[in-house]
């Protein structure tokens, strides 16, 4: 895996001494280790007496380590999370693994006071990766009780355990800060690919001497395709990062192990040394009394397992494995509950509107039959009033005329109406005012000729004058008589439409 990668950091552990006295760097670690503890994962110890909960600083973003790498607060916010599951080893040695890391966060440099990591991205100050793992005691006991001593203020181990960093990436930028800087917001950034290669064999990581131009120094910022291999845990780490705080309880049981074969170790180098502690050649460590540990697989089940862990083991996982299918039925479960309810509820919501909307479309087409009904009824009061209008004008009608019409023709359709009119032109040809006024005039004509040929000079013999005079004389003289089809008076059109809409079938005259 390593070879997909250009470059990787492994920092060398250097022995320093502290400037301030060692009672002030043993009160401010204190203070530190503290806010440090808030970092801790939250492990049921109790039940999980095989495990020793740590928390620690594993970097400082935006400042420069002892080893001459740096990384800035955007890469440091894209690759925390990934620390977590990567191995917690002995001074980088990947075959001594004795933890892992479970859970990420970032904190102030030098207070550890908690950072959102929205925040983190643009920031140009120093920051920390703070870290949370997990050491299995039942791998490396001698590493827990040394982690656990250096826990004790008042132990000559106080804080002298910390986590050094280990990155694998493919790209960097060169950093230039002068004389003890190390803060790389105050530096010179060199991404120019030439210069970069001239000044990159400047660099400690690849065996130069970390100086350039007089009093200034060249750094390495690792940026691209940044992975964390993992954490060592180290005496002297390359960061400016102190410490690994840890969770105890009061009431842990303390595991017993029988070892086959402890390498002895001299007393100097046992001192104050964690590397010492990975140079065991410690065989696989037997335990007396079966331990209680956690299951978290079922894979983890062999035959080897089951000859050394206690019987509750098991059952306490098969329990917890029921547990989570049980909580998992429930949830799904829960969750399709709620779906098949939000969805009647839905149904519901939708079956109200829908029946409101029918309703009122029922009201709509209501109104609209009523309005379509009266408009319908107008129209052929209207058209039935021009009929007879016409008829009237046409014709010399009296009412009973009007009566017989008015029956026949309210409910004609137009053409069946024209086949009717012409039916009654026939019928009704006497009572046809254009033809009666035509045989008026011809009938006056006709006397005005006689009257006119009357009056001229004619010879007779005087028998004939005789005859015409003595008719003269006995002549009667009678008035004009009016035609029954006429009245006196003449009714208006609206008296005429009046007493014809007077028929049981019941037209209206408004």
């Amino acid at each position: 895996m390593e070879n997909k990668f250009k470059f990787s950091t492994i920092f060398s552990s250097i022995k320093l001494k502290p400037v301030v006295s060692e009672e002030k760097d043993k009160y401010l670690a204190l203070a530190s280790a503290n806010e440090l503890k808030k970092f801790l994962p939250d492990i049921d110890l109790k039940a999980n007496i095989d495990l020793l909960p740590i928390a620690f600083d594993a970097c400082v973003v935006n400042r420069v380590n002892k080893n001459g790498d740096v990384i800035n607060g955007l890469t440091a916010s894209e690759v925390a999370k990934n620390f977590i599951n990567k191995p917690i080893n002995l001074e980088h040695d990947r075959t001594k693994v004795v933890g892992c890391i479970v859970s990420y966060n970032f904190s102030k440099f030098g207070s550890n006071e908690s950072l959102a990591e929205l925040d983190v991205k643009d920031m140009k100050e120093p920051f920390n990766i703070t870290l949370g793992g997990v050491i299995w005691r039942v791998v490396s006991p001698k590493l827990s009780d040394l982690i656990e001593e250096s826990n004790d203020p008042s132990s000559s181990e106080y804080m002298t355990i910390s986590a050094s960093w280990e990155l694998g990436f493919n790209d960097y930028n060169l950093v230039v800060l002068k004389g003890k800087e190390k803060n790389i917001e105050n530096g010179t950034f060199i991404t120019d690919e030439s210069e970069k290669e001239k000044l990159s064999n400047n660099l400690k990581a690849l065996g130069g001497t970390g100086k350039v131009n007089g009093d200034s120094y060249i750094y390495r910022q690792v940026l691209g395709e940044v992975i964390p291999l993992g954490i060592g845990l180290t005496t002297n780490p390359a960061a400016d990062v102190g410490g690994v705080v840890i969770k105890t309880e009061e009431d842990i049981p303390e595991i017993k192990v029988e070892e086959d074969k402890v390498q002895e170790v001299e007393s100097n180098q046992a001192e104050n040394n964690i590397s010492q502690i990975s140079n065991l050649d410690v065989k696989q460590e037997r335990i007396t009394n079966r331990i209680i540990m956690k299951i978290n697989n079922i894979s983890e089940i062999t035959d080897e397992l089951l000859k050394e862990v206690k019987a509750s083991s098991v059952t306490d996982f098969i329990a917890e494995e029921l547990q989570k299918v049980s909580e998992k039925f429930i949830a799904e479960k829960a969750e399709k509950d709620n779906a098949i309810q939000a969805a009647n509820q839905k149904f519901e919501t939708v079956s109200s509107e829908h029946e409101a909307l029918k309703k009122q479309l029922e009201e709509v087409n209501q109104k609209l039959a009523t309005i379509e009904a009266e408009a319908a009824a107008k129209a052929k009061e209207e058209a039935f009033n021009i009929r007879m209008a016409g008829l009237d004008e046409e014709f010399d009608l009296d009412d009973e005329d009007r009566q017989v019409l008015a029956t026949d023709i309210k409910d004609l359709e137009e053409e069946t109406f024209a086949a009717y009119k012409k039916k009654m032109a026939v019928l009704m040809k006497e009572k046809n005012k254009a033809a009666k006024k035509a045989k008026m005039a011809k009938a006056e004509q006709s006397v005005a000729t006689e009257v006119i040929a009357s009056e001229q000079p004619v010879t007779v013999s005087e028998t004939v004058s005789e005859v015409v005079e003595d008719a003269i004389s006995n002549g009667k003289v009678e008035k004009a008589s009016i035609p029954n089809s006429s009245s006196t008076s003449e009714a208006t059109l609206k008296e005429k439409y009046g007493r014809a809409f007077s028929l049981e079938e019941g037209f209206i005259v408004k």
